[in-house]
């Protein structure tokens, strides 16, 4: 199946699975980094750190940001995971 659709598109099937993979890894990105977006707008920082320190610091009651910081943190390791593969893709 790949090879043949790759040779409609004129691409080696290595072309083609290395720009799928490119493609699937930016989706994965955009994805994340929207999720990313809503929790740094809904308490006004940018990561999970300064989640963290406002917490610390009695600024944000640590059982309304609970579940939030566990996702933040989450992420922000799973975006990175994905700039690193998307790194080795280079």
């Amino acid at each position: 199946m790949y090879k043949n659709i790759a040779l409609r598109l004129q691409l080696s099937p290595r072309e083609l699975e290395r720009e799928s993979l490119r493609l699937f890894l930016h989706h994965q990105l955009r994805r994340i980094e929207a999720q990313l977006l809503r929790l740094t707008r809904k308490y006004g920082v940018d990561t999970v750190t300064e989640l963290d320190e406002l917490v610390q610091s009695g600024q944000i009651h640590e059982a309304k940001a609970f579940e939030d910081y566990f996702e933040f943190d989450h992420l922000e390791a799973d975006r990175d995971a994905l700039l690193d593969s998307l790194k080795e893709l280079v």
